[in-house]
């Protein structure tokens, strides 16, 4: 029997997509599921959800919980990362409104600026402590790690435990295919397509439909559509944000970004700058669409909840999550393709080594084998080392222990950068250390002065 062990399966949407793709999939359907959270109340939800789950589907997989983490680990095939250190309060809540007493206002903050940068060490330390158990526990267990800030938790996962069975998994590949074939009005089916870079700031390389065995090059269908104000629609996935800011980069660059437009506006120094709403209002940028979306996200779970107790049913269906198919590819020996993020051996030559990047990858038996690509434009990986600049000071601060690379990265990066002078930077890092407190690591704690 596979043994799929979830940290973090208190996130009982994620979890229940996750189970749900299981279930589905003939050789995991009889998996034991091993939940673990430190919220009881949140895991025993979930555990009502996944055994729920199982008796509509009618598999023979079971479900245990726990509260102690080395307990779920123990014997795993598969261990999924799924969880908010420091939670959307009080963590997340500071990550925004500190940065707004400067001036400098961010979108989602969970994969780069000073909201990813403290995010980051937050969690890295967490993630550490799986691995380390891992390697007692489960030390041929594949880490299905599903946490942002992506790229940060990957490179210094590799750092520390470089024996790691890892990857780091995103949606924002298939959700851009998804929104695109939306635009373009064509089925998603037909859309071929090859992706790489660093996560949330890679590009489709190569974009076609195929049509009668044919290929067809779709770039000149999206940039005509910007040019003549037809593209972007109105968002699929995410109604009120809009996608306008994916559209002018790639006008400037030449490509189109995997992540969304709220993500990529703040990665940037283009979008968000202090004295200009016009560019918020012309390019639909939604400030502080995280909180909003967590909020959202809260009452909605509570609303399925309510629902789901009263019918005595939970839905189960594929979703467009790729850990099903890489598990199953490792458990079959099925060859499958996947995009992942592991460290940079050489798969992207012109990226650092050692960075974490995004590229198609083969699962197998063999485990994740990472494509190279070695084509990307200038333009691009010029863009993508802005990104890996902050990655890398943050990652060296959590692995020598150096407090004083936390406000390198944060000067370094290039929002941060365009909005606030270098004391400016010290001062807000300086806040949001204290501010935070025993959610760090202790060598990034700071006393109010």
């Amino acid at each position: 029997m596979t043994k799929i062990t979830f940290i973090g399966a208190g996130s009982t949407i994620f979890m229940k997509n996750i189970v749900g793709d299981a279930l589905l999939t003939p050789a995991l359907a009889d998996s034991h599921f091993a939940l673990m959270d430190i919220d009881a109340a949140r895991l025993a939800e979930s555990e009502i959800v996944a055994r729920t789950m199982i008796q509509t589907v009618g598999t023979g997989a079971t479900v245990s919980t726990h509260a102690d983490r080395r307990s779920a680990l123990d014997g795993a095939d598969f261990v999924v990362t799924a969880f908010q250190v420091g939670g959307y309060q009080p963590c997340t809540v500071t990550d925004f409104d500190i940065p707004k007493q400067y001036g400098l206002r961010q979108t989602i903050a969970d994969t780069l600026g000073v909201g990813g940068i403290m995010r980051g060490l937050r969690t890295v330390p967490v993630l550490w402590d799986v691995a380390a158990d891992m390697a007692e526990l489960c030390p041929d267990a594949t880490l299905l790690q599903y946490v942002n800030p992506m790229a940060i938790n990957t490179w210094a996962l590799a750092e520390r435990f470089p024996k790691l069975k890892q990857v780091g998994l995103c949606h924002s590949v298939q959700n851009t295919v998804q929104e695109l074939s939306h635009d373009l009005d064509i089925d998603q089916g037909s859309v071929r397509y090859k992706v790489a870079g660093v996560n949330h700031v890679a590009f489709f390389l190569r974009l076609e439909q195929e049509v009668g065995g044919q290929l067809h090059d779709l770039y000149p269908r999206l940039r005509d559509g910007y040019a003549n104000g037809s593209l972007p629609k109105a968002p699929l996935l995410m109604p009120r944000c809009g996608n306008k800011v994916r559209y002018e980069v790639m006008d400037h660059l030449g490509f189109f970004c995997t992540e969304s437009s709220e993500h990529l506006a703040e990665y940037v120094p283009w979008f968000i700058k202090d004295g200009r709403d016009d560019l918020i209002a012309d390019f639909g940028i939604p400030l502080d669409e995280y909180p909003t979306r967590c909020e959202e996200q809260i009452a909605d779970w509570q609303d399925q909840a309510k629902a789901m107790r009263a019918s005595g049913k939970v839905e189960v269906c594929k979703s467009h999550e790729f850990a099903s198919e890489l598990m199953n590819a490792i458990v079959t020996d099925t060859p499958y393709v996947l995009y992942g993020n592991l460290p940079n051996t050489g798969q992207i030559p012109q990226l650092p080594m050692g960075a974490a990047v995004e590229t198609p990858c083969l699962a197998d038996a063999n485990g994740i084998q990472p494509t190279v690509v070695d084509n990307i434009p200038p333009q691009l990986t010029a863009l993508m080392r802005t990104q890996i600049n902050v990655q890398e000071l943050t990652v060296r601060a959590l692995v020598d222990e150096n407090p004083e690379h936390i406000y390198h990265a944060a000067m370094m990066d290039p929002h941060t950068a365009a909005e606030l002078d270098l004391r400016q930077i010290r001062s807000l890092v300086d806040d949001l250390l204290v501010a935070h407190g025993d959610w760090l690591p202790a060598f990034a704690r700071k006393k109010k002065a």
